[in-house]
């Protein structure tokens, strides 16, 4: 009988506390990963959008965005977002040469993540184009 009653207090608890109330916010990026995949920095302005919904009953408040360095610079929405509503938070890369693994924090009034935080990232490759030396360049016109 008092494993019943443990059985059934533990399920009430289970949900009162998986039906929070306030706004709720769901990225559509995979794991809220964007990949960039491997780029060139002549042919890439280094934009992406992290799109995401408020599902919960109440407006969402993006608080804050930040990067963990400088060469990311991310912009968060002015508005709040109504609940069934979208946004989106833009990310400028700086597209220096190399490995891309940037993380980007959200501080908002989410219930559904904890503190209201949630980390974005970024990854990819930016390659640099190939410069052709001159030199060269004229001797195999010339061996031709």
């Amino acid at each position: 009988m008092k494993r019943l009653l443990f059985l059934a207090f533990f399920a009430m608890i289970s949900v009162v506390g998986f039906s929070q109330s306030g706004p709720k916010i769901e990225f559509m990026a995979k794991d809220n990963t964007i990949d960039y995949g491997t780029v060139s920095k002549d042919t890439d302005s280094g934009i992406r959008s992290f799109e995401f919904k408020n599902t919960g009953d109440a407006p969402l408040k993006i608080i804050n965005v930040q990067s963990t360095c400088g060469c990311t610079v991310p912009s968060k929405p002015t508005e709040d977002i109504m609940p069934g509503k979208t946004g989106k938070i833009d990310v400028k890369y700086n597209m220096n040469p190399g490995a891309i693994r940037k993380t980007i924090t959200v501080e908002s009034n989410a219930v559904n993540v904890e503190g209201g935080k949630i980390a974005l990232k970024i990854k990819g490759e930016v390659i640099a184009k190939k410069e052709v030396n001159l030199l060269e360049k004229k001797k195999s016109i010339m061996e031709k």
